[in-house]
């Protein structure tokens, strides 16, 4: 790896934040290219997927679900809705509340931008096997939940001890 065309320091190399910031470059890059081919964007994905494992939900139940701050969420939406991939509508219980309800084109778009991802993903852990690949997934995961609050299983509390 190289900072300004050297070679970065070891002490650098050595410290786990920045090399995850240093992956995080090129996975960035190469999952905004998979998403763009598609005329969409990360949040675009975000929110398709929530729905299709969610199921309908408030945009801001959707906000909270998928970090997506709720000003941007509007817009977002909006997006979807002009593309007739998802559906908004008035929630009978709550006259002040939309849900939010991913269409039949909105499965079959997640569907390719899934296959785009998974190109995306593949390029970017290409150095990596297919066991060292789920063991990453499985450590990222950890320490995601941890600074999320829900790492609250045994191995989680004993590593922060």
């Amino acid at each position: 790896m190289e900072i300004a065309g050297r070679s970065a320091p070891a002490r650098l190399r050595a410290m786990p934040s920045w090399l995850i910031n240093q992956a995080a470059l090129p996975a960035n890059r190469l999952v905004t290219e998979g998403l763009a081919g598609a005329g969409m964007r990360r949040y675009h994905f975000s929110l398709l997927a929530a729905l299709d494992e969610m199921g309908p939900a408030s945009q801001a139940d959707l906000s909270r679900g998928t970090t997506i701050d709720g000003s941007d969420m509007v817009a977002a939406v909006n997006e979807l809705v002009e593309q007739g991939l998802v559906e908004r509508t008035q929630d009978p219980t709550d006259r002040r509340r939309n849900v939010v309800t991913i269409t039949p084109a909105g499965r079959r778009q997640l569907r390719t931008l899934d296959r785009l991802l998974g190109k995306a993903q593949g390029e970017l852990l290409a150095p990596l096997s297919g066991e060292e690949r789920k063991q990453l997934v499985d450590l990222l995961t950890q320490v995601v939940d941890h600074h999320a609050g829900t790492g609250a299983g045994p191995r989680a509390r004993s590593s922060s001890r």
